[in-house]
């Protein structure tokens, strides 16, 4: 895939190694690799097999040693495989395992990560009940939820439906219209899963309480008949524990669906791109604003040539490792069809899935809903950084709208994004006309904001969250057991092997954890949101100046985020698994470390 010389890698780089890490990885995949790495069977039979991938990894057999050893680099083999003696794929433990092994099991820890994981950007308030579906009823039948208030109002603290919606006490994770237009045919490959709808309460202390989990699958009579739904609720004790178990996992596994293809896949690398080929085109080097984002562009195209031969390509690791199979780059660009760029202004899309409200006497002009949203407030904070930089600059260059609007370099980049880049949007009315230096700020702001910190509240906690599979499972291989089976019969006896069984083929989560531990770590030459390459990319002396006060003002939010981390009133912030949130620090360190907002969407 081609990618301009001054687009790729550095020859030296660790991008480029961990670049060759990911292009290695499918060769595991080959049928008789694979058979000598997992043998007969595909499957964990117990969690303690599980752990062994970190505490003291698998045997590796002969056959995978030599091929690889033979196909890449001594100093990747030692970088990827991390080799001891005889074993093979030790990896290192996720941050959700290292204080308790247990915790992600909890309901509060799963609601938790709603706020606080890889994707906090799908919960929403629920403002109907029951949940109500936007699918075509002709073609659909009727997708309204099946949960009712029996199910719920019992665990309201008193209140009724209407009034826990009216006090914004009610929130929903709802993977069910995206997903069921397509169900039949994913099912039709060898995933057996549902589309799902998650309701949670919001209690005094700040955490969110699961109350039901709606599964839902086609109507086997035709779409037309709707669907046949299923609801779930909490439960702590006997085979109904284990059933909720299974629940949750299934709402992860699309949650996991989710992040990948829409929220990272989509919403990251594949909409910037247009930005980054369209400057490039039309922008001069000495542009002003080709100064302002070429950081934020930085190797973008490399990494997604890199994307587009190993992950998204056909039989590549996403069809292999996120359920949706071979209709997975499918799915993603059907979702491509509900993106506004306007709404990707993080006040925008938290006030558009009722997380936030307008409120001009707060610091920035939102008011949370759940004040204790981790990923929120500190996206608010860095969100507010970012525009005031950019504010600052463009008002240095732009003194007035007509300068904007008599700039033809500026505007030859906006109508070729539009009309070339995102031609299959090019007649919304919602884009930016680019006529006035305020949509000058917010669209540059817009930019900057995906382009750094959005891609790494999403990308770089993969692995601390998702690298024990058990806790976000990507594949599940069979349907919620029914009474009077023999699975069901294994649920009762031995409930961890039948939970592993369904979600934890041990290929594809041997695929899945090397590959998100590969997209999760900081190469040496890093850098981070506030950073340049060189201290002379202007001449200005003001920008200089802005610049460095841009770098001091996220030093603070660090500092912020930190004393927040440690006040114990703020539940969700690290939560029952003991995570903090960091993924919106600012700084980093090289390598695995959860934490740090680089300029760019370059892994």
């Amino acid at each position: 895939i081609y990618v301009p010389r001054d687009e790729r890698f550095g020859p030296l780089k660790l991008s480029d190694l961990l670049a060759y890490g990911l292009k290695t990885i499918p060769q595991v995949l080959k049928p008789e690799l694979a058979a000598l790495l997992v043998g007969s069977h595909n499957e964990f039979n117990n969690i303690q097999e599980v752990l062994m991938l970190y505490e003291g990894g698998i045997e590796l057999p002969e056959g995978i040693l030599k091929y690889i050893r033979d196909s890449i680099y001594e100093e990747l083999f030692k970088e990827l495989f991390r080799t001891d003696g005889g074993k093979f794929l030790k990896f290192p433990v996720p941050q959700v395992i290292q204080d308790n092994k247990s915790a992600w099991r909890t309901d509060e820890e799963f609601a938790r990560e709603m706020l606080a994981g890889v994707n906090p950007v799908a919960i929403r308030r629920l403002q109907e009940f029951p949940p109500a579906s936007k699918l075509d009823q002709k073609a659909y039948g009727d997708q309204t939820s099946q949960i009712t208030k029996e199910h719920i109002e019992h665990n309201l603290k008193g209140l009724s439906i209407d009034e826990a919606i009216k006090n914004n006490k009610l929130f929903i994770l709802d993977h069910h219209d995206a997903l069921m237009p397509y169900l039949r045919r994913i099912n039709t490959t060898s995933t057996k899963t549902y589309s799902s709808r998650t309701l949670l309460f919001l209690e005094n202390d700040g955490t969110l309480k699961p109350l039901a989990i709606e599964l839902s699958l086609p109507h086997p009579d035709g779409d037309q008949f709707g669907c046949i739904s299923k609801v779930y609720t909490p439960s702590s004790q006997g085979v109904e524990s284990s059933i909720w178990q299974l629940a949750k996992a299934y709402v992860n596994v699309n949650d996991s669906g989710h992040h990948q293809l829409i929220s990272h896949w989509l919403k990251t690398h594949a909409v910037i791109e247009p930005f980054v080929i369209a400057a490039n085109r039309q922008l001069s080097v000495l542009h002003p604003i080709h100064k302002l984002l070429h950081p934020h562009f930085r190797e973008t195209m490399n990494a997604n040539a890199i994307a587009r031969e190993v992950l998204t390509n056909a039989g590549g690791i996403i069809e292999e490792t996120v359920f949706p199979a071979k209709f997975s780059m499918e799915w993603s660009s059907v979702m491509y069809k509900n993106w506004v760029f306007p709404e990707q202004a993080l006040p925008v899309d938290l006030i558009k899935r009722g997380m936030a409200v307008e409120d001009p006497k707060s610091s920035h002009s939102v008011r949370l809903l759940i004040e204790d949203y981790p990923y929120a407030a500190d996206g608010l904070e860095i969100w507010s950084a970012i525009k005031t930089w950019v504010k600052e600059y463009c008002s240095f260059y732009y003194k007035n709208d007509e300068m904007v609007q008599n700039d033809s370099e500026l505007q030859s980049w906006w109508k070729e994004l539009r009309e070339e880049g995102h031609g299959d949007k090019k007649d919304e009315p919602w884009w930016p006309k680019m006529q006035t230096c305020e949509e000058l700020i917010e669209s540059c702001t817009i930019i900057i904001w995906l382009s750094s910190a959005y891609h790494a509240a999403i990308n770089y906690g993969q692995y601390s969250i998702g690298g024990y599979v058990p806790n976000r499972p990507t594949i599940s291989l069979h349907f919620m057991p029914e009474e009077g089976t023999p699975e069901y019969e294994e649920l009762k006896t031995n409930p961890d092997k039948a939970f592993l069984k369904t979600f934890t083929p041990q290929l594809q989560t041997l695929l899945g954890m090397a590959s998100i531990e590969i997209l999760s770590r900081h190469p040496v030459d890093e850098l981070y949101l506030g950073q340049r390459g060189t201290p002379e990319w202007t001449t200005d002396a003001d920008m200089l100046q802005a610049s460095e006060d841009f770098r001091k003002k996220l030093e603070g939010i660090e500092k912020r985020i930190i004393k927040m981390n440690k006040d114990e009133k703020l539940k969700n912030r690290v939560g029952p698994a003991k995570i903090p949130y960091t993924l919106l620090y600012p700084s980093s360190e090289p390598g695995l470390t959860g934490k740090g907002i680089p300029n760019s969407v370059n892994i």
